[in-house]
C-alpha cells in the first residue's frame, strides 16, 4: 500500500467512525469549531451557541427563537464546501478528482446520505403528527407505515430542516477533504464532537449525537427489539433490515401468529413478519399447500374452514440486496388463483397471458 492508499484509508476509517458515533458531544470542542466556522467565512462569531437534545428538538428550538436572524448556512457551509471542491478538482483533474472520491468520502455516500433522509423524514412526521409521543410519531416515517406528512405545518418544518449542517452525517465530503487545507476545520471539528447544527446571524443551535444507533451487516439500519436510531429526548427510529417500520409494530413481532400474518394487508409489513416469524414455520403452522410453481413463482394455499381459502405467491426479487441476499415477498392473492403467473399478473392487474416481465422484481 502506497503512502496515498494509507491516506485514504485513514480518512475513511476516522470518518466512518465520526458518521456512526453515538454518546455525548463535546460541547466545548463543537463550540470552539462553530465559532472557527464563523470567522473563516468572515462572518462575527454567534452571540450565544445553544444545544438540543435531537434534530426534532433542534427544529422547535430554532422555529421559538426569535431574534436568531437569517440563515448563514451558505456562508459557513455551501460555499466553502463549494470552493474546496473546486480547488481539488482543479488540482487533481477530472479522472483525479473521481479517483480519489471513490477512495474516501463514495464508501461513506450510502450510510450518511440514508441516515439523513431517515433523520428528515422522521422529524418532519414526528413534528407534525398531533397527540403522539416523539418516538411512535417518527416511527412511522415511510410508506410501509403511513402516508407522507403535507401542509403547511410539514412545509414549516422541512425549511427549518434545509438550514441545517449536517454535522456528523456530512462525514462523506469531509473525509474527501481530510488533508487537504484548512479551510473547512471548523466544519470538521463540529462534525467530529456532535450532530447536526444550524447556523444563523445571532445564534447557532447544535444537536447532540444519538445515543444509539443499530445497523446490519449491509450497514442499513436494524433491530428487531427496539429503536434503531434513538436520541437522549426519545425521538428514534425503528427499522428492520432497513425498512422504516412503527414501533409497535416490532413490539407486536414476539407474539406472531400466522393468522396475524395473513391478516396485514402492508406487503412489506406482511414481509418483515414472515421473515422474523421464518417461513418454513409459517407454512408448517398454516398447514400451507404447495400448489403450483413456474418462472414467476411459487403459489401456496391454506384451506381455512370457516373462511375462503388463503392463497399466495411467493416470489423472489431477481435485484440482490446489499448484503448480496434476495428479498422474499409473499403476495396475497384471490382464492381462485390456480397459479403463480395468474396470481402475479393478477398483481398488475393483468391476463397471465399478457404478464411477460422483462425484469423480474
Amino acid at each position: 500500500m502506497n503512502h496515498a492508499d494509507m491516506n485514504h484509508t485513514t480518512a475513511q476509517d476516522k470518518w466512518r467512525s465520526v458518521a456512526a458515533a453515538t454518546g455525548p458531544a463535546d460541547r466545548a470542542a463543537a463550540e470552539a469549531g462553530v465559532r472557527l466556522a464563523y470567522r473563516t467565512a468572515g462572518l462575527a462569531e454567534p452571540e450565544r451557541v445553544l444545544w438540543a437534545d435531537s434534530p426534532l428538538a433542534a427544529v422547535a428550538l430554532v422555529r421559538g427563537l426569535g431574534d436568531q436572524g437569517r440563515s448563514v448556512r451558505d456562508e459557513v457551509r455551501t460555499r466553502p464546501w463549494a470552493e474546496e471542491r473546486r480547488r481539488l478538482h482543479d488540482a487533481l483533474g477530472p479522472a483525479g478528482w473521481a479517483a480519489h472520491w471513490q477512495a474516501t468520502g463514495a464508501h461513506l455516500w450510502d450510510l450518511t446520505r440514508s441516515l439523513a433522509e431517515r433523520i428528515r423524514a422522521g422529524v418532519t412526521e414526528a413534528a407534525t403528527t398531533a397527540g403522539q409521543p416523539a418516538s411512535a410519531a417518527a416511527a412511522g416515517s415511510g410508506a410501509a407505515a403511513r402516508p407522507e406528512p403535507s401542509g403547511r405545518e410539514a412545509t414549516a418544518v422541512r425549511l427549518v430542516l434545509l438550514d441545517a449542517v449536517l454535522g456528523q452525517h456530512d462525514a462523506a465530503w469531509l473525509a474527501a477533504f481530510d488533508g487537504h487545507g484548512d479551510r473547512l476545520a471548523g466544519l470538521a471539528a463540529v462534525a467530529e464532537h456532535a450532530g447536526w447544527w444550524w447556523p444563523y446571524e445571532n445564534v447557532a443551535v447544535v444537536c447532540e449525537r444519538p445515543v444509539e444507533l443499530h445497523r446490519d451487516e449491509a450497514g442499513r439500519l436494524d433491530r428487531g427489539d427496539g429503536p434503531a436510531l434513538a436520541f437522549a429526548d426519545g425521538f428514534a427510529l425503528y427499522a428492520w433490515r432497513g425498512m422504516t417500520v412503527p414501533a409497535d409494530f416490532l413490539a407486536g413481532l414476539a407474539g406472531l401468529t400466522p393468522e396475524r400474518i395473513r391478516e396485514e394487508e402492508n406487503a412489506e409489513l406482511r414481509r418483515v413478519m414472515l421473515e422474523y416469524y421464518g417461513y418454513d414455520r409459517y407454512l408448517a403452522a398454516s398447514g400451507a399447500r404447495h400448489e403450483h410453481r413456474d418462472e414467476t413463482g411459487v403459489l401456496w394455499r391454506v384451506e381455512l374452514a370457516d373462511d375462503e381459502d388463503v392463497v399466495m405467491v411467493e416470489v423472489v426479487n431477481s435485484t440482490p440486496e446489499p448484503d448480496g441476499s434476495h428479498r422474499t415477498y409473499w403476495l396475497r392473492v384471490p382464492p381462485t388463483t390456480r397459479t403463480a403467473r395468474e396470481g402475479v399478473a393478477w398483481t398488475f392487474g393483468l391476463h397471465p397471458d399478457v404478464y411477460e416481465p422483462l425484469v423480474q422484481t
